[in-house]
C-alpha cells in the first residue's frame, strides 16, 4: 500500500463509571470535526475517539493510488487502547466498514456498529451506466453541502461552489474511483456473518446516499435496523445532532443498560 497518514485520538473523555469507547470515522474529504456536534450531545459514559483518515483534506491523494482503503478501518480500530466498543462510520467510511467487518474475526469486532448515510445496493443489476454518470455529476455537490453545514457564517453560493470544486479536485479521479469501486462491491459483501447489532442512520432527504440504501442494508443484516431522520440530508450528525445522538443512545442503552439506562426504544 502507498504510505500515507492516520491519526487517532481521544476527543472526549467519559464522566462517571467505566467508559464505553466509541470510535467515529469521517467520510471522503471530511475530518474529525464531523463529530463535534455528536460530542456535545453524547451521554457522559461515552469516551469518544476520532480519526483523521488518509482520505481527509490533509491526506493528499496518495491513499487512492493503490491498495485497499478498507485496511484503514482495521488500522484505526487497532489504534484505540483497550479496544473499540462501538464503531460509528459515515458515508465512504461506512461502506468500507461494512466490507471490513464482514470479513473480520468476530472476536475482534466492536460490540455495536452505527453506519451513517451508507452507500449500499443489494444486487449488481441495480448499477447502470447512468448510476456512474449521476455520481460523477453530483460529486462536488456533497462537498458543497458539507461546507454549507460546517461554515460558521453563511457563504455566498458562488463562493461555496468554487470551494466545493477545489475539494473535488483535491480528491481527484482516483479518489472518486475508490469511492465508486467500494459502492460497486457492496452487493457481494457477505452480510450474513456480520451478526453484530448495527444501527443504520440516514436522512430522508439525502440526495447522495439514497435512504433506500440504508433501509436495504439494515434489512439484510442479521441484527440491523434503520432509522431515517426527517428533514435531513447526508450529514445527520450535523443537521439533526440531537436526534442523531438520541437514536445512537438507544443502541448504547440496549448494549450497556448499566451505563446508559434501559433503552426506551419502541419494540
Amino acid at each position: 500500500m502507498v504510505a500515507t497518514c492516520l491519526s487517532v485520538r481521544r476527543t472526549r473523555a467519559a464522566h462517571g463509571g467505566p467508559p464505553v469507547r466509541v470510535l467515529a470515522l469521517h467520510g471522503l474529504a471530511a475530518s474529525s470535526t464531523t463529530w463535534r456536534a455528536y460530542a456535545e450531545h453524547a451521554p457522559p459514559a461515552v469516551e469518544l475517539w476520532t480519526a483523521e483518515l488518509p482520505w481527509g483534506p490533509a491526506g493528499g491523494a496518495a491513499w487512492s493510488h493503490g491498495g485497499d482503503p478498507g485496511e484503514w478501518i482495521g488500522r484505526a480500530l487497532a489504534e484505540v487502547p483497550g479496544g473499540v466498543d462501538v464503531l460509528v462510520a459515515h458515508s465512504f467510511a461506512a461502506v468500507l466498514a461494512v466490507e471490513y467487518l464482514s470479513a473480520a474475526d468476530p472476536a475482534a469486532r466492536p460490540r455495536a456498529v452505527v453506519l451513517v448515510s451508507p452507500f449500499h445496493r443489494r444486487r449488481p443489476e441495480d448499477f447502470h451506466w447512468d448510476t456512474a454518470h449521476h455520481y460523477l455529476s453530483v460529486f462536488q455537490d456533497v462537498f458543497d453541502e458539507a461546507l454549507r453545514l460546517s461554515s460558521t457564517r453563511p457563504l455566498p453560493a458562488d463562493i461555496r461552489r468554487e470551494m466545493a470544486l477545489v475539494v473535488r479536485d483535491g480528491v481527484g479521479p482516483y479518489g472518486w474511483l475508490r469511492f465508486y469501486e467500494s459502492y460497486l462491491r457492496s452487493p457481494f459483501v457477505d452480510l450474513a456473518g456480520l451478526d453484530t447489532p448495527v444501527l443504520v442512520v440516514a436522512g430522508d432527504g439525502d440526495r447522495f446516499a439514497p435512504p433506500e440504501d440504508a433501509e436495504e442494508l439494515a434489512a439484510a443484516l442479521p441484527h440491523g435496523r434503520a432509522v431515517l431522520l426527517p428533514d435531513c440530508g447526508h450529514f445527520p450528525m450535523t443537521e439533526r445532532a440531537g436526534a442523531f445522538a438520541r437514536v445512537v443512545h438507544e443502541l448504547l442503552a440496549e448494549q450497556w443498560p448499566a451505563a446508559f439506562g434501559p433503552s426506551t426504544r419502541a419494540s
